[in-house]
């Protein structure tokens, strides 16, 4: 049907709803290629609780911050390296480092942390008995605003902590997409269940990947020689982690067969126990009654909890 024959008002109404859909298209067209040229932004957010307890039980067989030392300049680098290649057509907003201090001031450590380039330090508090607070809080605030402000489009969250659930849905629910990074555990799992179901991806670093920046300190013993002396919570730690690791290649029936004779250990298994203690802390517990106490007691501890 030709114009003429619609009349010329309605050819006339035809013609503008023609322009005006030439107009829409041809701005589509140009958001489009501004998105298209865009890049995909990533940020990410370390639990440093998280980090230091499990990273340090895996590489030095202990949680306690005092007896190992952790590089993070090395590992903050080690992780946007890592980063690079997963998010490969994607630039780093920053690293957001989260952590507990007393009265949120920040540590001589945590200051040199929040020093590095492209890092932002975030302090939750640290009560009487060490536990961080408000730490998950900070961590939902942050990846919350930033997926709402479009900052980023994939969140990296080392962490394992089943509270990081509601930061999780938060930043989903605006479009982020979350990848959960965790820490080889050496029995089990050390991230909550919850959060691993709720994230779009799961990706676990070994000790391999750790082990260049999770140094144990050496403690230069009464005698001067300079031998590194394990406090009794390093070898409560031990003891408890070589239980773990039997429980996989021994058994829980073999192990379990020894809980009736508590608080003793056969003879032949305490000194199982013992030999391995000690090639682990590269220290003799010999003569050591107090730290061979410790040793059984963490053993015996992580025994009962799984039975």
């Amino acid at each position: 049907m030709n114009d003429e024959a619609i009349g010329p008002e309605a050819a006339a109404e035809t013609a503008a709803l023609d322009a005006r859909l030439e107009r829409t298209n041809a701005l589509l067209e140009r958001m489009l290629a501004e998105v298209a040229k865009t890049p995909s932004t990533h940020a990410i957010f370390v639990d440093a609780g998280y980090l230091y307890a499990a990273a340090g039980r895996l590489v030095a067989g202990t949680e306690d911050r005092r007896a190992f030392d952790l590089d993070a300049e090395g590992l903050i680098d080690a992780l946007i390296d890592r980063a690079r290649t997963i998010f490969a057509d994607s630039r780093l907003l920053r690293v957001y480092w989260y952590d507990g201090a007393r009265r949120r001031i920040h540590t001589a450590e945590q200051q040199g942390i929040a020093e590095l380039p492209d890092v932002k330090v975030r302090l939750g508090n640290l009560n009487a008995n060490n536990q961080q607070k408000g730490v998950d809080s900070l961590i939902r605030s942050d990846l919350e605003s930033l997926a709402r402000h479009r900052a980023i489009s994939d969140a990296a969250l080392l962490g394992g902590d089943e509270d990081l659930v509601s930061a999780v849905e938060a930043a989903q629910g605006y479009g982020a997409r979350v990848h959960l990074w965790g820490i080889e555990a050496p029995e089990g799992r050390n991230q909550a269940e919850p959060l691993l179901w709720e994230v779009d991806s799961q990706r676990t670093f070994d000790l391999d990947f750790f082990k260049p920046y999770v140094t144990r300190r050496v403690v230069v013993s009464a005698d001067g020689t300079g031998a590194p002396r394990p406090s009794r919570e390093d070898v409560w730690f031990v003891g408890a982690r070589i239980a773990a690791t039997w429980l996989g290649s021994r058994g829980h029936e073999t192990l379990a067969d020894l809980l009736p004779g508590h608080p003793y250990l056969p003879g032949s298994v305490d000194q199982d126990l013992l030999v391995e203690a000690e090639g682990l802390l590269q220290y003799s517990l010999r003569g050591q009654s107090e730290l061979r106490r410790a040793l059984r007691d963490g053993f015996w501890e992580h025994l009962h909890a799984q039975f």
